[in-house]
């Protein structure tokens, strides 16, 4: 099947013009509706139920043919149920960049800025990609990330960056690719947003307070990217978390930069999804509604954003597609490499793709486990612990670089999205929480991030007895 190209530059001027008025009343509704759930009675809610557009919010027009590659079943429930999940839902996030012609064609009363404004544009490379599975069955919030470099095939062009699909054929030709590359996972919506939407998003929810790992700073004057950050935990604007979210410039590269994204996203969930901010969504919204291209129907929207904040946050789970980075001497570019055989494990555990019966336990002695240390200790003090971990069938350890934010508990970072395994580590440690994200060590199955908990459990300095 040959995928039609959505060209939101061919269809905006178009389509803005002809749902202008039906827009700002549709954002009117939204604008009551998300006000009502906050504050009002069941009654209004039961009107508000009934005054709610089925109208997707989205900025670029799909094929028919684009159209049916996104499941078109309800998600949401009706009448008093409208705010509610109905079923397992998968969303794609896109993260656009913006395109050189976006900063090189700005307005001429911008050319005395020390950086021309980055324009609404979803056209461009999808520089961040998220699968989300939102899941009322399980109770389970699950955020996989895809990162931008990851070598796979695109219907239809070949063996390229999956960044690039958007490029070529918009929202359903990303779809399609992810799906491919995910074992076959079903996507059920789409959301594109662009940078300038997320800076003011993270703005209009009063910034975020995050520990930034390492000193950034980085400047590119072809792309107006000014990047200046110390170490340390701070509150950032969205600026200055933009910044974090797009440095990439270290050893790590793009994967470094998605495990920075994680620890955002945490930080902005654990401050964002409560009742008090969830009262401020409209006029957040209201903020960041031109930056955003969705096929989400208002109902559909508000019916995820319930579900977030009623999740607990021990079921919030943040993966990343397991691969590996290209040598130099295999290919004219860098790649992030998937692992098939990983990735369909993944899938089947988290996604339900291809899910056996009986999932099978991981052999201990198979397990690779990094240990990080937080809290500025001598590394011989490591030592017990290992042993302990050795004794209990864990036989490939090895200490890592250090943790940079300092952990009051220990966390058990399932790297590879193996919470069971993880959840085995910290039953036969007897302390520490399990994490299912992809903020520990690369090349780790699990991770532990050692905190000020651990220092509990050093034993007394052993002295050999005498013979």
């Amino acid at each position: 099947m040959t995928i039609q190209r959505t060209s939101a530059q061919e269809d905006h001027t178009s389509s803005k013009n002809n749902s202008q008025n039906s827009k700002s009343g549709r954002w009117l509704w939204f604008w009551v509706g998300m006000s009502g759930i906050a504050m009002v009675s069941a009654t209004a809610g039961a009107l508000l139920a009934v005054s709610l557009t089925s109208t997707p919010l989205m900025q670029a027009s799909l094929s028919a043919q684009e159209a049916a590659v996104f499941d078109s079943d309800r998600i949401s429930g009706q009448g008093l149920r409208f705010s509610q999940l109905t079923r397992p839902v998968n969303i794609l996030v896109m993260g656009m960049s913006v395109l050189p012609p976006d900063t090189q064609n700005a307005p001429a009363e911008t050319k005395n800025l020390r950086y021309l404004p980055q324009v609404n544009s979803f056209d461009g490379l999808a520089d961040v990609m998220l699968l989300i599975k939102f899941d009322p069955e399980k109770k389970k919030l699950v955020m996989l990330s895809v990162p931008r470099d990851t070598r796979t095939e695109i219907e239809g062009y070949g063996i390229k960056k999956i960044n690039s699909a958007n490029t070529h054929g918009g929202p359903a030709l990303t779809a399609k690719t992810v799906s491919n590359l995910l074992d076959g996972v079903g996507i059920d919506r789409y959301i594109r947003i662009n940078v300038l939407g997320v800076g003011k998003l993270i703005d209009a929810l009063g910034g975020v307070t995050v520990y930034v790992p390492k000193d950034m700073k980085y400047q590119d004057d072809s792309q107006h990217l000014y990047i200046n950050l110390k170490a340390g935990k701070q509150h950032l604007n969205g600026d200055q978390a933009l910044q974090m979210l797009r440095f990439r410039h270290d050893e790590n590269g793009d994967i470094g930069r998605i495990q920075r994204q994680q620890m955002v996203m945490r930080a902005l969930m654990d401050q964002s999804l409560n009742p008090t901010t969830l009262a401020q969504l409209p006029k957040v919204l209201d903020v960041v509604k031109e930056h955003i291209d969705t096929n989400l129907t208002v109902e559909e929207l508000l019916a995820l954003i319930g579900y977030g904040a009623r999740t607990n946050r021990s079921n919030m789970q943040m993966l990343m597609v397991p691969g590996r980075f290209s040598e130099k001497s295999e290919f004219d570019a860098s790649y992030w490499l998937p692992n098939r055989d990983r990735i369909a494990a993944m899938m089947a555990e988290n996604f339900d793709v291809n899910a056996p019966h009986e999932q099978r336990s991981t052999d201990p002695g198979s397990l690779r486990i990094a240990i990080q240390d937080s809290t500025g200790g001598d590394r011989s003090k490591m030592r017990p612990l290992i042993r302990s971990l050795e004794k209990a069938g864990y036989r490939n350890v090895y200490v890592s670089k250090s943790w940079g934010e300092p952990l009051e508990v220990t966390h058990i970072v399932a790297q590879q999205g193996d919470g069971n395994s993880a959840e085995s580590i910290r039953n036969s440690l007897g302390f520490g929480e399990v994490r299912v994200e992809s903020t520990g060590n690369l090349g780790s199955d699990v991770t532990i991030q050692l905190g000020k908990d651990w220092l509990q459990q050093i034993p007394p300095v052993e002295v050999s007895p005498q013979r």
